[in-house]
């Protein structure tokens, strides 16, 4: 056999990796089938699958947290450069600056810092020393950037390493630390997990010891925690959270909220220590108080300016009023919501828009109109953004609650649900609305639904509850602005807006609730319930990730009632950090205040009505591609388009089916691009038929066959009579398995050992019985081509 007629995996093991190893690689250095990505989650309707991993054939690591090279493998048809451009495109992904392909003559090497390509013999693969030392000297380290590079990361066994992504932003921000940079700035999309990160980042920097005192700044008191008790338990005794204001310089790390340090004017105990004093500071989502000159909070990085200050954060904030990169500079490194949802790391979502008719059309008062407390109502069109705030419409709240209830009973009503509402009075009329909708719940336990604002102290409490995947209650939690940042509730599976969003930070951090991933626990997506037309800021060129799915319960692409970008003044420490507070909670996102009951004057905060009537409007559908595009189509339209965009043609695709070894295998690759053909089945109740007639109804316009009708046309052309018997009795019996459970079922060969073969013998038998395994195969696709013939 000659070169030429060795598969892929043959020329690697006899050619590639036997050179890498003799050039003095170890084994435990070389990663092969490197999977970098988890592969996307796909949603179709209620039905997710994964699409394909991106995998490099090999990785090449001079230390654990140092890969040097990527190597791409063909075999011996390609030429030797074939894999050049697939393995710089990884290399790119993986911030990795050496490139290599080969087809088992030899190698191509590509340096990305200098650009120089060169044509390699199996024997001159570079040593892990020589690329080491290249590296190092084409990249300019000092001294120092050289001793953080080589400093491992924190690990013991059963600790987490960092995905891919994780490890350029943690090696990029120390290289640049070590380099001498003073303000470092970091982008990752919620749920990709900054805390650890930046965990790593402190332990890389204080192990080497370039940093020895270190601040961990955050503005609410529930990350803190969280932190202490997670990320960076590691650090044990030499950790502290500072508390009550008081300061103990015997610590190296320190965990503070702002508003501890921050205090009140003339008492700032911040300033108990010396500005020398922080050696680093760490500003956990930093496009918050941070960002903004005028901020309390900022006194206290100016205060310590001297210290190196990294700023992490998920939306980095550019206003006339606050600014991440005018202080902190351009970010070293951006992952986005985006980029994590197409690796499979984050949770993709679906869009339920429902418009109400008030809302879409507004609302005006008949003259001389009195609302529910006897005031008389201003006579003026109100609409969407009036709603709640000035004006409160009770059949309104009613409806919503109603139609998330509908949802909640048509999938699951323990899936943990967060409500985001205009203020913590409407947050608590949607509370009692939700109650009395789900009363048989509620009456079991009554933390199934509890209103968590800044102003509720039991409400709070149960934060931690919600938060925790284990616990079960509370399920539904109706919320103003608290949990719009800094909530890690991994099984939160809905997100209901009934708020006005007009700050793209605030609607990125609300979305970011949703997207962690806990498989384990069934969570693979999420659905937003939107009420207030905030998914218009999809369509935003400042959002990157676009959700899977929306549905328009809105009528006709209505006019958006939303006009221009009203000021929110209520509640805006979110946004801009303009929220110094002073309390040691470091909740400071809801205001609790505004109950607008009247108050004997004229005019009252907010007008209530009971007698209007509110109703929801016509459907639509909306899908987004697999290039991110929203279209507006069926779900059929979409499984169509996408089915001839692989096989433009009926017969390309039934010579594809025909020549496929494993018909499965067609219909697995079609999944990957997004056909989910069961969530199809789902939809239009056909589940009398298999894949291969679904596709060629779908696609092509074909009447189907029912698997059982297509078994008898088997049947009547009598072809199984050149079998022995038993081998006659063993294809029946899988066509009776085709007809009853489909196509994949019978190709494989662990069919043999279910229980309706167990009468024709062990599975060695049965395979006998057809002259040998080959044989078999052979007959089981003979059997297929029968079954699929016209």
């Amino acid at each position: 056999m000659g070169k030429r007629d060795l598969s892929e995996e043959d020329i690697k093991a006899r050619y590639i990796t036997p050179a890498v190893e003799q050039s003095g690689w170890d084994k435990k250095q070389i990663r092969y089938e490197y999977a970098f990505t988890a592969g996307r989650i796909i949603l179709r309707g209620n039905i997710t699958s994964r699409g394909k991993q991106k995998r490099a054939d090999y990785l090449l690591f001079y230390k654990p947290n140092l890969p040097l090279a990527i190597i791409e493998a063909k075999d011996n048809n390609h030429p030797v450069g074939a894999g050049l451009q697939q393995a710089i495109e990884y290399a790119e992904a993986l911030d990795v600056k050496f490139v290599y392909a080969s087809n088992g003559d030899g190698f191509v090497e590509q340096d990305l810092i200098t650009g120089d390509i060169r044509n390699l013999s199996l024997d001159e693969f570079p040593s892990p020393d020589e690329l080491y030392h290249r590296y190092v000297n084409e990249m300019n380290f000092s001294e120092t950037g050289e001793k953080v590079l080589l400093k491992p990361y924190y690990w013991v066994p059963g600790y987490k390493t960092p995905r891919y992504y994780q490890r350029i932003a943690i090696d990029r921000t120390v290289n640049a630390v070590a380099s001498g940079r003073d303000r470092v700035l970091l982008v990752c999309a919620t749920g990709t997990g900054k805390t650890f990160m930046a965990f790593q980042i402190i332990y890389r920097l204080w192990k080497a010891g370039i940093k020895k005192k270190i601040l961990f700044l955050a503005d609410r008191n529930v990350l803190v925690d969280q932190t202490i008790s997670g990320d960076f338990k590691p650090f044990g005794g030499k950790m502290t959270k500072v508390e009550n204001k008081q300061l103990d310089s015997s610590y190296e790390i320190y965990l503070a909220l702002y508003q501890q340090l921050a205090g009140d004017e003339g008492v700032e105990p911040f300033k108990q220590f010396k500005p020398e004093f922080f050696d680093l500071i760490l500003i956990d989502e930093c496009h918050r108080g941070s960002a903004k000159e005028e901020s309390a909070w900022r006194k206290i990085l100016e205060y310590f300016s001297g210290a190196t200050q990294i700023g992490m954060t998920a939306t980095p904030i550019e206003t006339k009023e606050a600014s991440s990169q005018t202080y902190f500079g351009e970010a070293i490194y951006e992952y986005s919501l985006k980029q994590g949802i197409n690796d499979g790391f984050l949770a993709p979502y679906k869009v339920i828009r429902i418009g109400l008719d008030k809302d879409l059309v507004g609302y005006r008062p008949e003259a001389g109109k009195h609302d529910d407390n006897g005031y008389e109502i201003e006579d003026r069109e109100y609409n969407i953004k009036d709603f709640d705030r000035t004006l409160v419409l009770d059949e309104r709240t009613k409806v919503i609650a109603k139609k998330v209830t509908e949802f909640l009973k048509k999938t699951d009503r323990f899936s943990k649900t967060i409500v985001f509402c205009v203020d913590v009075e409407h947050a608590e009329r949607m509370r009692q609305a939700l109650i009395a909708e789900n009363k048989d719940l509620w009456t079991e336990n009554h933390k199934y639904i509890m209103r968590i604002t800044g102003d509720n102290a039991e409400g709070k409490a149960q934060l931690d509850n919600f938060i925790d995947e284990d616990s079960k209650y509370p399920v539904i939690a109706v919320t103003s602005k608290l949990m719009t940042t800094g909530v890690d509730a991994k099984m939160c599976k809905l997100i209901v807006l009934d708020n006005n969003i007009n700050s793209m930070t605030e609607f990125k951090q609300i979305i970011g609730r949703g997207t962690r991933l806990l498989e384990d626990y069934g969570k693979t997506y999420f659905t937003i319930m939107d009420f207030r037309n905030a998914s218009r800021l999809f369509a935003d060129k400042d959002f990157d990730g676009n959700p899977e799915v929306v549905i328009d319960i809105t009528g006709d692409d209505p006019v958006d009632p939303v006009t221009g970008n009203e000021d929110d003044t209520e509640n805006t420490g979110d946004d801009t950090g303009s929220n110094s507070g002073t309390g040691n909670t470091g909740n400071t996102g809801d205001s609790g205040d505004d109950w607008g009951t009247g108050d004997g004057s004229e005019k009252p905060k907010k007008y209530y009505i009971k007698d209007v009537e509110v109703k929801v409007l016509s459907e639509r559908i909306q899908y987004i591609d697999k290039d991110g595009k929203l279209i507006t189509e069926s779900l059929i339209d979409y499984t169509r388009k996408n089915i001839l965009g692989q096989y433009a043609r009926l017969d390309v695709f039934l010579k594809k089916w025909n020549e496929a070894k494993k018909k499965q295998a067609i219909v697995e690759e079609l999944r990957e691009d997004g056909v989910l053909l069961d969530a199809v089945r789902e939809e239009t109740g056909q589940t009398d038929i298999d894949d291969f007639d679904l596709i060629l109804h779908l696609a092509y316009d074909k009447a189907p066959l029912t698997r059982i009708e297509r078994i008898k046309n088997v049947q009547k052309r009598g072809y199984l009579y050149k079998y022995s018997e038993l081998a006659q009795k063993v294809l029946g019996t899988l066509m009776d398995k085709y007809a009853s459970e489909g196509l994949k079922e019978i190709e494989e060969t662990k069919v043999l050992q279910l229980h309706e073969f167990q009468q024709f013998g062990s599975p060695m038998k049965i395979v006998k019985a057809f002259g040998g395994k080959a044989a078999y195969e052979q007959a089981v696709k003979e059997l297929e081509d029968e079954i699929f013939s016209a």
